[in-house]
């Protein structure tokens, strides 16, 4: 396949997930749309208890998971005021500030509703108020609702999951931006790899797991590796460049543009410190296949890898990663050829796994 058709296809999925909507436990959308992806490229298709999508690829050598977490940040509506305000909760780890002034997709039961989130105008706040960040729990989302009767009648409850209501849009120089690449990114690689994958003659026994839950505590990975028990998992997840104003070179070396990032240790060694055959694996199929990657050491978030390689007795785990800019907004940039990049590697370290596990 041509070079050129690779990046459009991939920049069209990237464009077709991102724009979906799931925040964590509420990852129907996507898990609909990567289930029908998926389905052409693999022997069989389920999802488990907790809404894990587990699609295999049969194979008679060594098993390997590779997840990818399907939920975005987002927010729950908690109470509906005499007004029709919704007050809510955030889901997952949100920066209050970048809540501020957004667009949001209110999915209640009559279908998503377009709400703003709303907070106090400057203009009538203190001297000293003006000078302090506006927090979460001062914020509301206002969707024209008349009281909370109207608000209900529209199909809000008090339950009501929220998104961001933010695009896909091309930037130059092959950059891309938009809402949730944490981590629909990972799940449009898994489903580059196992295309890929169906046109190769590979004895390795692969899942793709469509994780849930893993901006709230890991927790579809954590069941899912549980029931699968593989011989090695890769968990396929973004992380923190350090290539723009406000951040050093201290703070994360990794660079967009620069390939997919292998994970060392993130966490500061409380989340993951990868599994020595793992990076082995990866870093010498890199080379091998002259695939430009970076080596990433982290101290802040981890990844579905954390909870992976917990499981049982333990189960050999590495985390790949694709360094994106502003990660947990609603404006994340990556570049689209360090995905390419992510997929040829993952289906370079598969076709050679029987070697290493």
């Amino acid at each position: 396949m041509e070079e050129g058709k690779k990046f459009d296809e991939i920049q069209d999925l990237l464009e077709k997930y991102t724009n979906a909507h799931g925040i964590s436990g509420s990852e129907g959308e996507v898990r609909k749309l990567l289930e029908k992806e998926l389905e052409p490229y693999v022997d069989g298709i389920r999802t488990d208890t907790m809404g894990n999508l587990i699609a295999t690829k049969k194979g008679k050598g060594p098993s390997v998971m590779l997840a990818a977490h399907m939920d975005e940040i987002g927010l729950m509506v908690k109470y509906i005021d005499e007004n029709g305000f919704l007050r809510f909760v955030k889901i997952g780890g949100w920066f209050d500030q970048t809540l501020l002034n957004q667009r949001v997709r209110v999915h209640g039961k009559k279908g998503a509703i377009p709400g703003v989130m709303g907070s106090k105008p400057p203009h009538v706040m203190k001297e000293e108020d003006r000078k302090k960040p506006v927090k979460a729990e001062d914020m509301f989302i206002d969707i024209g609702a008349k009281d909370a009767e109207d608000a209900e009648m529209l199909g809000v409850e008090i339950g009501t999951p929220v998104s961001i209501d933010r695009e896909f849009v091309p930037l130059a120089n092959g950059k891309v931006t938009s809402k949730a690449f944490d981590n629909r990114a990972g799940v449009v690689i898994l489903i580059e790899v196992m295309k890929r994958l169906a046109e190769l003659n590979i004895d390795a026994n692969v899942y793709a797991v469509g994780t849930v839950q893993e901006e709230v505590g890991l927790k579809g990975a954590r069941t899912s590796a549980y029931g699968l028990i593989p011989d090695v998992a890769l968990a396929v997840d973004t992380t923190i460049p350090g290539d723009h104003p406000g951040i050093s070179k201290n703070d994360s070396h990794l660079e967009i543009g620069k390939g997919p990032v292998l994970t060392v240790a993130d966490a500061s060694g409380r989340g993951l410190i990868a599994h020595p055959q793992v990076l082995r694996w990866l870093r010498e199929t890199a080379g091998e296949n002259e695939i430009s990657c970076q080596l990433g050491v982290g101290s802040g978030g981890t990844t579905d890898a954390t909870a992976i390689h917990l499981t049982r007795e333990g189960i050999p785990t590495g985390t790949v990663s694709i360094a994106t800019r502003y990660i947990h907004s609603p404006v994340e940039v990556l570049d689209v050829a360090d995905v390419e990049t992510c997929v040829n590697l993952i289906v370079k370290a598969i076709e050679n796994v029987d070697r290493y596990f």
